[in-house]
C-alpha cells in the first residue's frame, strides 16, 4: 500500500482558530497519522513542506456539473453526449482548483458518478440530488411563456437540471424516484430564481404541504431536503417545514437566521453567481427576463452573510456556477472575506461544508481516518484568501483518495 509522508506542514482545516505546525501520514486512500512530532515511516515517500499550508481538500457544496451553458432551457436540447463530456471537463477544472468534494445541486446523474468512479476522468467525489424538483412554472421549469411542450421530453435529458410536479402524491413520487436513481439528498425549488424565465423571485412555488412531504420521504430515507430560497418569506416557510440545507439565502433577516440556526439547519450562500451574471450573463446568453432579476438578490449578498453570522446560523461554501463561468468558482472566497474573518470562509469549504454533506470526520479536515484528500497552498490563505484563487495556480500540490493528481513539488 502506497504511504505518503508530509514533513513541516502549516496543517490549517479549521478546527483551530489558526494553522498549526505538523507532520500528516497518509496510507493508500486514507489518512493515518497527524502529529505535531517527527513521524517514522520507512516505506513512505516524504515530501518536505517547508512550512507550506497544508489544507484538506475544499469542498464546494453547490455546483452544476452538467450546467455547461447559461442559458439552460437551450442547454436541456443538447446531446446527452455532449452533455457528459462537457462536465467531464468541467469538473476537471473544479479538481484543479482544489475542490476534491462536491455536492451537486441538480441534473447531475448516478451514471456519471460511476464514470467518475470507475475512474474515465478525474474529477472530484460526488454528492448527488438527481434532478431538482418544482412546480410548475416554478425554477426547475425552462420553458417560456408560449412553450406548451411537455416537462417529460426535457426531463429525460441529461441537460435538464430539474423535473416538475404537482401536487403532494406527485412531489412523493417524485423523491421516491431520485432516490430509488441514487439521489444523496432531495432538492427542491421553494422559490423564484433568476435563470427560470417565468418565477419572480418571490414566487413560493410548493405549498407547504408539498414541501413537508418531500421531507417526509427524505427522512423515511435517512437523508434531508435542500431547498432553493432567496426571500425571507420563503426560507421562513422552508424552516418551518423541515428543510435542512438553506441555498442561497440573499434575502434572509437576522430573526429567520436564528430560527433557522436553531432548528439545525445550514445556509449555503452562492454570492460569486451573481457577480459572474451581472458582468457575462447577457453575453453568454442569458435572457433579458433573468437579466433583470440578478440585482435583486445580488445587492443584498454581502449583507446576508453578516445577518447570517449574526445570528450564529451555520454557512457551508457554495458557487452555482453556469457555463463559462465556473472559472470564477474560487472567487467566492475573496468575495466572502469581505465581511466575514478568514478563518470563517475557510470552516466554511471544509468542516461547515462537510457537516452539510453528513460526511464529518471523512472530508474537510486533516484527522486520522479521514480521506486523504489534501492540498499544498504556497503562503497563508488566513492573510491572502486570493491564494485560493487563479485556477490553482498557488496550489503546487493536489492529493485525491491518496493519489496527487497535481504535484510540482519535486
Amino acid at each position: 500500500m502506497t504511504m505518503t509522508l508530509f514533513e513541516n506542514a502549516r496543517i490549517l482545516d479549521g478546527t483551530a482558530d489558526g494553522a498549526v505546525d505538523g507532520h500528516v501520514l497518509v496510507e493508500g486512500g486514507t489518512i493515518r497519522e497527524v502529529s505535531d512530532k517527527r513521524i517514522t515511516a520507512e516505506a513512505a515517500r516524504r515530501v518536505d513542506l517547508k512550512g507550506r499550508t497544508l489544507m484538506p481538500g475544499l469542498i464546494d457544496a453547490h455546483v452544476h456539473v452538467i450546467a455547461s451553458e447559461v442559458n439552460l432551457s437551450r442547454h436541456a436540447l443538447l446531446p446527452d453526449a455532449l452533455v457528459a463530456f462537457r462536465a467531464a471537463k468541467i469538473m476537471h477544472g473544479m479538481l484543479m482548483r482544489g475542490f476534491t468534494t462536491i455536492r451537486d445541486l441538480g441534473g447531475a446523474t448516478q451514471g456519471l458518478r460511476a464514470a467518475r468512479d470507475e475512474g474515465h476522468f478525474e474529477a472530484p467525489r460526488m454528492v448527488l440530488c438527481g434532478k431538482a424538483i418544482s412546480a410548475t412554472g416554478g425554477h426547475s421549469d425552462g420553458r417560456g411563456r408560449y412553450d406548451s411542450r411537455e416537462m417529460s421530453y426535457l426531463e429525460a435529458r441529461l441537460g435538464c437540471l430539474g423535473r416538475i410536479a404537482d401536487g403532494v402524491d406527485a412531489v412523493r413520487r417524485a423523491c421516491r424516484e431520485e432516490i430509488k436513481a441514487g439521489a444523496d439528498y432531495i432538492k427542491i425549488m421553494a422559490n423564484g430564481g433568476v435563470a427560470s424565465p417565468t418565477d419572480p423571485i418571490a414566487f413560493l412555488g410548493y405549498s407547504k404541504d408539498e414541501i413537508r412531504a418531500a421531507v417526509e420521504e427524505a427522512e423515511m430515507a435517512q437523508t434531508y431536503v435542500a431547498a432553493h430560497l432567496y426571500t425571507d418569506q420563503a426560507i421562513a416557510r422552508a424552516v418551518e417545514c423541515g428543510v435542512r440545507s438553506l441555498e442561497h439565502c440573499n434575502l434572509i433577516e437576522e430573526s429567520t437566521a436564528r430560527a433557522a440556526a436553531a432548528a439545525g439547519a445550514i445556509a449555503c450562500p452562492t454570492l460569486v453567481t451573481y457577480e459572474a451574471l451581472r458582468n457575462e450573463g447577457a453575453s453568454l446568453g442569458l435572457g433579458p427576463e433573468s437579466v433583470d432579476k440578478i440585482d435583486t438578490v445580488r445587492l443584498a449578498g454581502l449583507s446576508s452573510l453578516e445577518k447570517m453570522r449574526n445570528a450564529g446560523l451555520t454557512m457551508a461554501f457554495g458557487t452555482d456556477l453556469l457555463g463559462d463561468m465556473h472559472r470564477h468558482q474560487s472567487e467566492e472566497f475573496v468575495i466572502r472575506g469581505r465581511v466575514l474573518p478568514a478563518i470563517e470562509v475557510i470552516r466554511s469549504t471544509t468542516m461547515h461544508a462537510a457537516k452539510l454533506l453528513r460526511m464529518e470526520g471523512k472530508i474537510g479536515v486533516v484527522a486520522p481516518g479521514a480521506f486523504a484528500d489534501l492540498v499544498v497552498v504556497e503562503g497563508d490563505p488566513l492573510r491572502d484568501l486570493s491564494l485560493l484563487t487563479n485556477q490553482g495556480a498557488h496550489l503546487p500540490a493536489i492529493m485525491q483518495a491518496g493519489r496527487f493528481v497535481k504535484n510540482a513539488l519535486n
